[in-house]
C-alpha cells in the first residue's frame, strides 16, 4: 500500500504503545466489576464508545448508551464510561457531575494528560494520540482527530478480548446475544 497507510498504521501502533499498562488494567476491573454500565462520548468518539457498548453487551454486560430509553439510573455499584480526547466537552463534564453525584465511578478515555474532565474521574485511560482540538500543528497523516479515534477502536476491542479472558466467556456465548433482527 501506499506510504500514508503505513504512516497510519505506524502512528496509531504508538498511540497504543503509549497507554500504561497500570490504567489499561484498572479500566478491565471497572468494566469487570460494574453492575451497569453507562457510556458516552461525543461525534466520532461517540460512535467509538456504541462499539464498545455493543461488545460489552455481547460479553454479557448490562451495557447501555446514554440517550437511549432503555438507560438505566446510575448508583454506587454502577460505571459511566466516557471519552474526552481534547480533555473537556460540556456534555461529557455534566453527565459525569450526575453520575458521581448518585455515587457512580467514571472511566474516562482522553489524549490530554491534564485534561479538566480527570478532575471528575475516578479512573481514566490515556491515550496519546492527536485530537481534532491539536491537528492544526499536529503532524499525523489522519485527518481532524481520526488518529484518537482510531487508537480507541483498537483499544476497545483489547479491552473486549481482555474482558473476555476475565469473564471467561467464549466466542460461542458472544455469538449466541449478537441480534439475530438484522
Amino acid at each position: 500500500m501506499t506510504s500514508p497507510y503505513n504512516k497510519a498504521l505506524a502512528e496509531i501502533g504508538h498511540a497504543m504503545g503509549g497507554i500504561d499498562g497500570g490504567e489499561y488494567t484498572a479500566a478491565i476491573e471497572a468494566l469487570a466489576s460494574a453492575h451497569n454500565i453507562a457510556l458516552y462520548g461525543v461525534g466520532r468518539e461517540g460512535l467509538q464508545i456504541k462499539g464498545l457498548a455493543m461488545r460489552l453487551f455481547h460479553l454479557g454486560l448490562s451495557a447501555s448508551v446514554v440517550g437511549d430509553m432503555t438507560t438505566p439510573a446510575l448508583c454506587r455499584s454502577d460505571l459511566l464510561v466516557v471519552s474526552a480526547g481534547p480533555g473537556s466537552f460540556s456534555t461529557v463534564e455534566a453527565l459525569m457531575n450526575v453520575a458521581r453525584e448518585a455515587g457512580a465511578n467514571v472511566l474516562l478515555f482522553t489524549a490530554n494528560p491534564d485534561a479538566p474532565a480527570g478532575r471528575l474521574a475516578t479512573s481514566r485511560v490515556l491515550v496519546p494520540a492527536q485530537t481534532m482540538a491539536n491537528d492544526i500543528h499536529g503532524d499525523s497523516v489522519l485527518p481532524m482527530g481520526s488518529l484518537y479515534e482510531g487508537a480507541l477502536f483498537v483499544l476497545f476491542e483489547m479491552l473486549v478480548l481482555s474482558l473476555k479472558e476475565r469473564l471467561n466467556v467464549t466466542a460461542a456465548q458472544m455469538r449466541a446475544v449478537h441480534t439475530n433482527l438484522e
